[in-house]
């Protein structure tokens, strides 16, 4: 019997937490708006993104992106200029749609890594009223959170990894270029020597035969 009731206990508890998490990997031009819904008030939310990579092969810019968000009233929770990534928490203060808005301010298409991740405690009425077990409900509640955390911080370092590795491969191709500009030249200048001194010896034969 008492095993019955500790295995119902860790059912009720793993059902307090309510997470929604949205990942989203998306082009933006000029500016892109996203919504998400907070449907309770002081739930915690957790953004984070990554700009991966431009557009063309030739564009190493860390010039970023802004990201502004809003609340429900349309008031600014929070903003961000120039980033190529960033994390962020906080608190909603309101229940309701909050929008959040990415603007590229550079003349090439960005590709960028979004996500959100909503918290919710949910405490329900125990008919048990053993004040020991709150304690417990709490910390496995903070537990399961902070596996969610965990996992969203490992999505963010994979986006991160993403732009790095489009980032070296597009340093290794202009590296490539410029090695192959560099010895077009260099054989070019070698050519117009050769050539020049093929005029010099003529005229300086022509010279002595005179």
């Amino acid at each position: 019997m008492m095993r019955f009731e500790t295995i119902l206990t860790v059912v009720v508890v793993s059902s307090m937490l309510i997470t929604h998490v949205v990942g989203i990997r998306f082009v933006i031009d000029r500016e892109e708006c996203l919504s998400h819904n907070v449907e309770y008030e002081g739930d915690t939310v957790h953004v984070s993104f990554v700009v991966i990579k431009a557009e063309t092969a030739w564009h190493f810019s860390e010039d970023g992106v802004d990201l502004v968000i809003k609340g429900p009233s349309e008031e600014v929770v929070y903003s961000v200029h120039d980033k190529t990534s960033e994390k962020h928490e906080f608190h909603a203060q309101k229940k309701g749609l909050y929008h959040f808005c990415f603007t590229n301010k550079s003349p090439y298409h960005e590709t960028i890594d979004f996500d959100v991740q909503v918290g919710h405690f949910a405490y329900y009425d125990q008919h048990a009223k053993d004040e020991h077990f709150k304690p417990l409900f709490d910390q496995i509640a903070k537990l399961e959170e902070a596996l969610y955390n965990i996992q969203f911080e490992q999505h963010w370092l994979q986006a991160e990894n993403d732009r790095q590795a489009v980032v070296n491969e597009k340093m290794g191709r202009r590296a490539v270029h410029k090695a192959l500009i560099e010895s077009a030249a260099l054989i070019g200048a070698s050519v117009l020597q050769v050539y020049l001194l093929q005029r010099l010896f003529e005229r300086k034969l022509g010279t002595s035969r005179v």
